[in-house]
């Protein structure tokens, strides 16, 4: 039987800042709680069923190393099943409330989310035994969907000052993937889809007046390949780069990737019709002088038909509302009803409608799907891939139908002889780019730059960071290699304080306006933490004796942020290069 002559790449990019031990409510753990029930754990439960009816999702799931580090961390499996308590006993609460209203249908609605509830407890006490993580290892085991790693801490690559920061942001990620899932990833989430190519550079003027130093910058696929990552996500616009250029591929020395070495071909450029959103491509300018690297390219149609907030689906009249909530308990009992922003005039939610849309709406997508793969030119048996890539937490946490709509996507396209599910790693190694391009700096955020993570508002965090982040690179190259057991302990806390204080959150945050006050809180908290350990480090170094208040505050400080146990201070000493044969 032959192959479907078309693939389908459904890519979730799943992430959260560091939250736990940050406060609660209503920025902190609640942020990680929330995501959890209403998208992690749904979108699990999507994935068993699925498989358990035999058919594989071969969803690509991104999860960050900084969310990973989370939900295995021993504090989120104790506290977590006490929210979800609460929400029962709110729900359970507001059942009452609103029958002693004579609201039946409200009261119906609230004695629902108390069984969503208690089946979101079900599974993550009895059937997971509190191991989110392990669970999603499992699927991933069993070739059910494939995971992704990311920057440590979602790091914005194209504006960090020092290229050691990139290394050491793609060094843990590769490492906390092998810790908890046992394997080396081959997918890696750009965070924010943020690209920077090999190029002289120097700090944007918001951020440091120029001196007229610039300095030449690796581009971030040659991070990516030294450390045996595969393919990464860009953004549509992006391939306005250079045209493909046709290469050659080896396969010998993988280095365990999926390609060898490429080189270049000694012919024109092949039709314009491969520099397309449904072709890979192998990326870089100088790609014969690292591992080889492709990227799939976001089809923007397509994904609009979900991200769009003219058309989108979760915009559709019979979704839950998300924004009126019922006090107390902040439960939900309303339909979007129309795109009028007056929550008062939103009627009650129809759960049997809602589903009805999902079916509906999950057609029309997988029609689309169809359709638009199917037109597509096969070169040389080479088959076309649609790519759709998507924050995970759109699915259950803003969009309450969105893992009922995935599923049903998911089944449809399973039906489907002319289209097939494949997760990145899948399809890269069933049809291999045929040419390399150049891309243009940029990411995914509004207007395709950068202005959402530097602007006038937050320019003052770079210059922290950037503080940061050289003195970070001094520690490392004066300190690391000494062999003083406690002195590794300062260089590894002030270590993971930098990342933590490199989030792309933060920024974001402040930009959006989602939580600009707990964001510049935090960038100012670890940002003096990081110096404090810093200091620590360099008077340890030089033997001074550290007081009572200093160890008290270290110990505190380790036990509040304690991701990444892996981590190493040398990856800020030096900058590899990759040897060539």
């Amino acid at each position: 039987m032959s192959s479907p002559p078309g693939a389908f790449c459904l890519v979730l990019h799943t992430h959260l800042p560091y939250v736990l031990g940050h406060s609660t409510w209503p920025h902190g753990a609640s942020m990680l709680y929330d995501a959890t029930a209403d998208c992690y754990l749904p979108l699990l439960r999507v994935f068993r069923r699925l498989v358990a009816d035999g058919i594989m999702p071969r969803v690509t799931l991104g999860l960050t190393p900084i969310v990973v580090e989370q939900l295995a961390d021993d504090r989120f499996k104790e506290w977590f099943p006490h929210y979800l308590a609460d929400r029962i006993e709110m729900a359970d609460a507001n059942a009452g409330e609103f029958g002693y209203r004579g609201d039946r249908h409200l009261a119906w609605l609230a004695e629902r989310w108390v069984e969503h509830y208690q089946g979101l407890q079900r599974l993550f006490l009895d059937e997971l035994d509190r191991d989110l993580i392990g669970a999603f290892g499992e699927l991933q085991d069993a070739g059910a969907i494939e995971i992704m790693t990311s920057g440590a801490t979602h790091g914005y690559f194209p504006l960090l000052h020092e290229d050691a920061s990139i290394q050491a942001q793609v060094r843990e990620g590769v490492q906390s993937h092998l810790r908890h899932f046992g394997r080396h990833p081959r997918g890696f989430w750009l965070p924010e889809c943020a690209y920077r190519p090999r190029a002289r550079w120097a700090p944007p003027p918001a951020i440091q007046l120029p001196d007229g130093t610039t300095w030449m910058r690796k581009g971030v696929e040659e991070f990516l390949g030294e450390n045996g990552l595969d393919y990464f996500i860009v953004d549509a616009h992006m391939l306005g780069g250079g045209d493909p250029l046709p290469v050659d591929i080896s396969a010998d020395n993988t280095l365990g990737k999926l390609w060898g070495r490429i080189t270049r071909r000694d012919e024109p450029p092949r039709p314009g019709y491969e520099k397309t959103p449904f072709w890979a491509y192998f990326v870089g300018s100088e790609f014969e002088d690292h591992p080889p690297v492709a990227c799939l390219v976001r089809h923007e149609d397509v994904s609009s038909q979900v991200w769009s907030a003219d058309f989108g689906y979760p915009g559709d009249g019979w979704y839950l509302e998300f924004h009126k909530k019922h006090v107390p308990g902040d439960h939900r009992y309303w339909r979007v009803t129309d795109d009028r922003n007056d929550l008062d005039s939103k009627d009650a939610y129809s759960p049997e409608m809602a589903a009805e849309r999902v079916r509906e709406q999950a057609g029309h997508f997988a029609s689309i799907v169809h359709d638009s793969l199917r037109w597509q030119p096969r070169p040389f048996g080479r088959r076309p891939v649609l790519c759709t890539p998507f924050d995970a937490e759109l699915f259950g946490h803003w969009w309450h139908e969105g893992p009922a709509w995935l599923e049903q996507v998911i089944r449809y396209v399973h039906q489907d002889p002319q289209v097939e599910m494949m997760t990145g790693r899948e399809y890269l190694a069933d049809t291999a780019p045929a040419t390399a391009i150049t891309l243009p700096e940029g990411s995914w955020g509004a207007g395709g730059g950068h202005h959402v993570w530097l602007n006038d508002d937050t320019a003052w965090s770079w210059r922290r960071i950037y503080q940061a982040e050289r003195r970070m690179v001094h520690l490392a190259r004066t300190l690391s290699g000494r062999s003083d057991e406690q002195l590794q302990r300062f260089l590894a806390q002030a270590a993971r304080e930098l990342l933590l204080l490199q989030a792309s959150d933060w920024q974001f945050l402040i930009s959006t306006g989602g939580a600009p006050d707990y964001s510049a809180h935090r960038l100012v908290a670890h940002h003096t933490d990081f110096n404090q350990v810093a200091q620590l480090a360099e008077r340890w170094a030089r033997q001074e004796r550290l007081t009572d208040d200093d160890w008290a505050y270290f110990g505190s400080l380790c036990d509040r942020d304690r991701p990444f146990p892996d981590v190493d201070p040398a990856w800020w000493a030096e900058v590899a290069h990759f040897a060539q044969d």
